[in-house]
C-alpha cells in the first residue's frame, strides 16, 4: 500500500477513469458527532478482524489530508487509486476530497503496456497503489512508492475486534476494477451510517463474508454472477434428490420443514442477516441466478 508523486504534464485525458464522489465529509463529521464510538469500518488482516471507529475515520481522514498537503497535493492535483477497497484506500479517497483535488481509479491487473499507455492518457499528480503484484508493476514503470503509514503520521492503530456488534452491517469484496464501486461504496456507507466491512483477501472473501453475516451486499454486476456461481459449486449436483429438494424449500418457504431447510442454506452461504443486495442495474442473466440472491437484489436506477 503506497502513495507515489509523478510529474505532471499540462494537459490529462481523465473522463475515462475519473470518480466522482457524493459530498460525504458533512456525513461523516455528522456520524462523528452522533456515533463517535460505534464501528465505522472493519477489515481482517494477518487473521483478525480490526474496527475502525466514526471518531477513528475522521481524525485518520484529517491526518491523510496534511499528509497529503505536504506531498504536494492540491486542489489542482490528481490522485490515482489502484487496487482491492479497504480502509486505507476509503480514507485516502475522502482525505483527496477534503482538499479538493480530482480522483482517479485504475484497475490492478493492467498489463505493463496498458498501465504505461493509461499514466500518459490519465497524468496523474500522485497514486495510492495496493498489492504486491500491482506495485511491482508500478516499480517497472520506475515510480518510487511511499508507505501509507508515513501519509498517516503517528496514531492510534485501529482496535482488534472480539466479538461482532449485531447491528446492520455492509459488505464489500470489490477493488477499482468496479469503476462506479467507489462513489457506490461511499455514498451507501455514508447515507446509511452503518458499518462497512473487508475481507482480508479476494481468496478469503467467501469465509470472511460468512464470519461477517452481513445485512447489505455492495455488489458490481460482475461480481454478482461470481457469487451465484460459487453457491451453484457449494450446492448439491443439478438432478439429485437433495438438489430437489433444497430448490423446492427455497421456491416455497412459507413454514415448517421448507423454512428450515431455507434457513439452513442462507446460514451456510453467510445470508442469514441478509436484507438486500445492491445492483445499479439489473444483470442481464438475472432469471439464471439463485432464488436465495434475485430475492434480495435491490435494483437503483
Amino acid at each position: 500500500m503506497s502513495v507515489h508523486e509523478l510529474k505532471r504534464p499540462p494537459i490529462a485525458d481523465i473522463a475515462e477513469w475519473r470518480v466522482d464522489l457524493p459530498r460525504t465529509l458533512e456525513q461523516l463529521r455528522h456520524w462523528a458527532q452522533v456515533s463517535p464510538l460505534h464501528p465505522a469500518l472493519r477489515h481482517k488482516r494477518h487473521g483478525q478482524w480490526f474496527v475502525w471507529r466514526w471518531i477513528d475515520v475522521l481524525r485518520d481522514v484529517e491526518r491523510l489530508a496534511d499528509g497529503l498537503r505536504q506531498q504536494g497535493f492540491t486542489e489542482d492535483s490528481r490522485l490515482a487509486l489502484s487496487g482491492a477497497f479497504d480502509p486505507d484506500l476509503l480514507l485516502l479517497a475522502l482525505s483527496a476530497q477534503h482538499i479538493g483535488g480530482q480522483i482517479l481509479t485504475l484497475p490492478d491487473n493492467l498489463d505493463p503496456e496498458s498501465l504505461q499507455q493509461t499514466l500518459r492518457r490519465i497524468r496523474p499528480t500522485h497514486a495510492f497503489v495496493q498489492g504486491r503484484q500491482t506495485q511491482q508493476r508500478w516499480l517497472n514503470q520506475g515510480q518510487t512508492l511511499l508507505n501509507f503509514s508515513d501519509l498517516l503520521g503517528p496514531a492510534d492503530a485501529p482496535q482488534r475486534l472480539n466479538r461482532w456488534n449485531t447491528g446492520s452491517q455492509l459488505w464489500s469484496e470489490e477493488g477499482t476494477h468496479w469503476q462506479s464501486g467507489l462513489h457506490v461504496l461511499l455514498e451507501q456507507w455514508l447515507n446509511s451510517g452503518h458499518c462497512l466491512a473487508f475481507p482480508e483477501s479476494p481468496g478469503s472473501a467467501s469465509r470472511d463474508r460468512r464470519e461477517v453475516a452481513p445485512s447489505g451486499l455492495l455488489l458490481s454486476a460482475e461480481r454478482l454472477q461470481r457469487l451465484a456461481a460459487e453457491i451453484e459449486s457449494r450446492l448439491a449436483p443439478q438432478g439429485t434428490w437433495r438438489r430437489r429438494l433444497c430448490d423446492w424449500a427455497i421456491a416455497h418457504p412459507e413454514k415448517g420443514l421448507r423454512r428450515l431447510i431455507k434457513n439452513r442454506v442462507r446460514r451456510l452461504l453467510g445470508f442469514h442477516n441478509l436484507h438486500f443486495i445492491w445492483q445499479a442495474t439489473r444483470t442481464p442473466d438475472v432469471k439464471a441466478a439463485p432464488t436465495w440472491l434475485t430475492e434480495f437484489k435491490r435494483d437503483i436506477a
